[in-house]
């Protein structure tokens, strides 16, 4: 087994996931009108189907990099 080939990879999911952290908050910075964390909790679907759209995109943007 290869440590680096498994660290490498470890690397590139913390990687991803502080991506998606900064894009939700540079997206929830860009709309103050629209306060996500609380229509989520209203159980709004539309919001929820936005946020996930925005993790796949960067999800695809970083599976391409990768590449």
């Amino acid at each position: 087994m290869e440590w680096t080939i498994i660290s490498v990879n470890f690397l590139y999911a913390i990687l991803g996931v502080v991506l998606m952290f900064t894009a939700y908050r540079v997206i929830d910075h860009l709309t103050p009108q629209v306060n996500f964390a609380e229509e989520l909790k209203h159980g709004n679907v539309a919001v929820a189907i936005f946020i996930a759209a925005i993790f796949l995109s960067v999800a695809i943007i970083i599976a391409g990099a990768l590449n």
